[in-house]
């Protein structure tokens, strides 16, 4: 009896009820309007255009290592935690590494950067997010300007959702990665990644190789 009572009470309760699901939300962020500079030194090997709510800064360490020459930079956005990371490298250049000895230690040494390894090294530095990536896509690329390279998109929570390479194969080759300095979770950043990724896009479609920076380069850096 008390048992069909209750049945009685859930459904008259259930018919005289409005429910509504919620929706997925994410919290409000105002994002400004895309604009861009340019970033012209006149002593670099590249240029481009880049958000005016963002800051170039010269990388001097990258993940705790020296920078192999001085064009590597940082592109800065102060007001969302995020910075793009891009590591620049002369094909044929010298680069530094460490040599492991048979008694464990670390030695200085120096190899020869070569465009096929490096392409390699642009998979397998993405590839690591393989164990917290849903996906894992590469598109190719050609702009107008004649630059080309690989873009890469990480799906899932992943460090870095947003990477990429560009090189003309013979003498330069330049790697962006997009990093949060938050613990990554895919759902709340998604509308920043999303805003972000349009500025690496514009970026991208803007990037243009300087000749003349070119010529007055060695073709090694100077060993360390």
């Amino acid at each position: 009896m008390l048992f069909s009572l209750i049945v009685v009470m859930i459904n008259f309760l259930a018919c005289n009820s409005n429910y509504t699901s919620k929706k997925k939300g994410y919290f409000k962020i105002d994002l400004p309007e895309h604009q861009y500079q340019k970033f012209d030194n006149p002593s670099f090997p590249y240029s481009f255009e880049y958000p005016v709510y963002a800051s170039i800064i010269q990388d001097s360490t990258y993940f705790d290592s020296t920078p192999e020459n001085d064009f590597w930079i940082n592109v800065d956005f102060p007001d969302y935690k995020a910075r793009l990371f891009m590591s620049y490298k002369i094909i044929g250049g010298l680069a530094p590494f460490k040599l492991k000895q048979q008694d464990g230690t670390y030695k200085d040494s120096l190899g020869v950067n070569k465009f096929d390894l490096m392409v390699n090294d642009a998979f397998n530095l993405t590839n690591k997010n393989d164990v917290v990536a849903s996906a894992i896509t590469d598109s190719l690329m050609m702009t107008e300007n004649g630059v080309s390279g690989i873009y890469f998109k990480v799906a899932g929570n992943a460090a870095t959702a947003n990477q990429f390479f560009l090189s003309d194969t013979t003498r330069n080759f330049i790697r962006g990665a997009l990093y949060f300095d938050a613990t990554p979770n895919a759902d709340s950043l998604k509308p920043v990644q999303e805003f972000l990724k349009q500025d690496m896009e514009h970026l991208i479609n803007t990037f243009k190789w300087s000749s003349s920076s070119i010529q007055r380069m060695p073709l090694k850096p100077s060993t360390p």
